[in-house]
């Protein structure tokens, strides 16, 4: 079996997470999504578990953080190109989202930062690997 990702993410409203993340781009498994849980997938390998608090909980006996006032993680998405980059920045601003701080431009990477509607922080980014080789052996 090839090596997955599947982040799950506590949600406070389960349709309307579902609705954001399509309008990002991904894309409903109905298989493995109900009334208490939605799987969405960017790709074959990258795939996002929108669970209720109630369903969370039943994988941990944790306390769930608030992530419009507390970070533990921040998930980083490679992407194409820079274009890519702002289209799915846009797409998360316009269904809800919020954007964190202006675009980093470091020539051979770009950036882009937008939360969630529940807070969770997404970093799409774009990276020339050669270009950041050839800059890191430069420091």
């Amino acid at each position: 079996m090839a090596k997955m990702i599947f982040m799950n993410l506590p949600v406070t409203d389960l349709p309307r997470s579902l609705a954001f993340y399509k309008e990002l781009g991904a894309v409903q498994n109905p298989q493995f999504s109900d009334d208490t849980a939605a799987m969405v997938s960017f790709s074959e390998a990258i795939n996002v578990m929108l669970l209720t608090h109630d369903k969370f909980r039943m994988f941990t006996d944790k306390a769930i953080g608030d992530p419009l006032t507390s970070v533990q993680v921040l998930l980083a998405l490679g992407l194409d190109s820079r274009e890519a980059v702002d289209e799915i920045t846009e797409k998360a601003l316009a269904a809800g989202g919020r954007e964190v701080h202006p675009p980093e431009d470091h020539g051979w990477m770009y950036s882009r930062a937008f939360d969630d509607p529940d807070g969770h922080g997404w970093g799409p980014m774009w990276m020339d690997a050669a270009a950041a080789a050839e800059a890191m052996a430069n420091c």
